[in-house]
């Protein structure tokens, strides 16, 4: 069963449930691949989301997306609406690969450094590519990437 009948079968679940606010977040998950869909037909591609690492990546900007809003919010003193966007995290991540912890994140950058064989700062972009391969929608890239710079610098 691929990730959008898993999504498809968690809105039923959350409709049977009565589960408000993971029926609405859910609702949100399923808006967002349709518009993608639709974009990337009009695009001229069929889908580029027919794998579910394409969904992963979507679902990775809509984490990113929330994370920074519930940062705004708590700046801006309203904590009840950063709370809503931290329970929207959560059950959008429901769907993603497990994250890597720092220290297996770092033992990942470094096995790859040691694959592609880089010396310097100047191979950083191999070495985000692989990572990018070989563990997309498990970490985050921009902290990935300062990871990067240190065992390379």
């Amino acid at each position: 069963m691929g990730l959008r009948d898993d999504i498809n079968a968690a809105v039923k679940e959350a409709m049977k449930a009565g589960d408000k606010k993971r029926l609405s977040t859910l609702r949100l998950m399923t808006a967002a691949i349709k518009d993608k869909d639709i974009n990337s037909r009009t695009e001229g591609h069929d889908s580029a989301l027919t794998p579910d690492s394409g969904l992963v990546d979507l679902f990775a900007k809509m984490v990113k997306q929330r994370q920074e809003s519930a940062a705004v919010y708590l700046q801006g003193g309203r904590p009840e609406l950063a709370q809503n966007e931290k329970d929207e995290i959560e059950v959008i991540q429901a769907f993603m690969p497990k994250q890597l912890s720092e220290d297996e994140a770092k033992a990942a950058v470094a096995a790859v450094i040691q694959a592609v064989g880089a010396a310097s700062v100047k191979d950083m972009g191999k070495v985000m590519a692989e990572l990018k391969a070989r563990h997309a929608g498990q970490m985050d890239f921009a902290r990935a990437g300062t990871i990067v710079k240190t065992l390379l610098g």
